[in-house]
């Protein structure tokens, strides 16, 4: 059995300089910090870029003037306590409001901070609410880790869940298999659970949350491993981060790797603008030639993942570039006329987000855009 020890505090994180410490002092005021240190043995501290602390480790820069603290406006999904629906057939359950570790680009980072009342402990009114929503096949449990939880616990939420003839499918957006492998080593109870809830028509997938090659260790593998075993589905996701998984040749190494272990790549996602963000975020741009230029090492399977902004009006897929033009697409959307809208902007190399982007109501010289005959393309209302 291991013995994990979970760090709160930055002065308790020794290999940081007391100058260090103090100076990363305010920005820990701001926004918590949270680490352990199976998770701290994971950076070179001789490398002042390594990935794994600019993931964990609180930069001055955060303090910098950015984004929105509820960027794609979560609020307004709220249909029950700790309970959000954004799209038809899928409901999220904030079941924890702690994590194994606070990345630093965490787009729900208001959700560790004080008089955060959007988690509730009791998520009872949530599963209520699906129960009576037919229309609901997918559940995603989220939080803050719902792997953090105690493995009782946790099954207090899952049973009721499984219960529930029209879900079909629990999901489980997790770090732990990243941050603390030894939360899944450690507790045999919580496979076993696991397996005993996915059943052969109606799984568990388990959405992992690797953002980079060194965090995939034997242990962590180990650990994918045993919940394989339990009959879950792995998947993948990932924002792309400046300084972390930006560099293609990086980020194709990290896709392989995830595809060779059976957590094959899911979402890349633009990080979102939230407060804070600046020091991770890439231009739109940016983003997508990282991505394609990765995937031109990786095989077909590591690469079905698509690029997408959870914007607030749904989650939109950037599906093209070329000099003059970028093109986005629905692949869900709030509001249901909008599902599979196809838009074209403006390429602008500056821009982070949607609401960065000037739409253009048609491609004024399609011929000399593509080589070929022109091709229609629909425009923002």
């Amino acid at each position: 059995m291991s013995n994990v020890r979970y760090i709160r505090k930055i002065e308790q994180v020794s290999q940081l300089s007391a100058a260090e410490q103090a100076a990363l002092q305010p920005v820990c005021d701001r926004y918590r910090f949270r680490a352990n240190d199976y998770y701290l043995s994971l950076i070179d501290w001789e490398d002042p870029d390594d990935p794994i602390r600019r993931i964990i480790i609180p930069r001055v820069n955060e303090l910098e003037d950015f984004g929105e603290l509820d960027a794609s406006d979560e609020e307004s999904n709220y249909v029950a306590p700790g309970c959000q629906q954004k799209y038809p057939h899928t409901a999220l359950l904030l079941c924890n409001e702690v994590c194994g570790g606070y990345c630093r680009f965490c787009f729900r980072k208001r959700l560790f901070m004080d008089e955060n009342d959007e988690v509730v402990n009791d998520v009872s009114a949530g599963i209520n609410y699906i129960r009576r929503h037919r229309q609901i096949t997918n559940v995603l449990l989220t939080g803050g880790d719902p792997l953090l939880m105690s493995t009782n616990k946790l099954e207090n939420v899952i049973r009721p869940l499984r219960e529930i003839d029209h879900v079909s499918i629990i999901r489980i957006g997790s770090k732990m298999p990243a941050f603390n492998p030894h939360r899944i080593l450690d507790d045999p109870k919580l496979p076993a659970m696991l397996s005993h809830y996915s059943l052969r028509d109606q799984r568990i997938y388990i959405m992992t949350h690797f953002n980079a090659p060194q965090e995939i260790t034997e242990t962590s593998i180990l650990a994918l491993y045993l919940l394989l075993k339990s009959g879950v589905v792995l998947c993948n996701q990932t924002p792309l981060l400046k300084g972390i998984n930006s560099d293609p040749k990086v980020l194709s190494k990290l896709m392989n790797k995830l595809s060779f272990i059976g957590a094959t790549p899911y979402y890349f996602f633009q990080c979102r603008p939230t407060t804070g963000n600046m020091p991770y975020s890439l231009t739109l741009t940016k983003a997508y030639q990282t991505l394609e230029e990765a995937k031109r090492e990786v095989s077909g399977l590591a690469k079905r993942a698509r690029l997408v902004m959870s914007h607030e009006t749904g989650k939109i897929e950037i599906v093209g570039l070329t000099d003059y033009y970028i093109y986005l697409k629905y692949h869900r959307a709030r509001d249901y006329r909008d599902e599979g809208r196809f838009m074209v902007f403006h390429r602008d190399d500056d821009a982070y987000w949607l609401d960065d982007l000037v739409p253009v109501d048609r491609i004024p010289h399609p011929v000399r855009e593509f080589g070929h005959k022109p091709i229609h393309a629909m425009g923002p209302d």
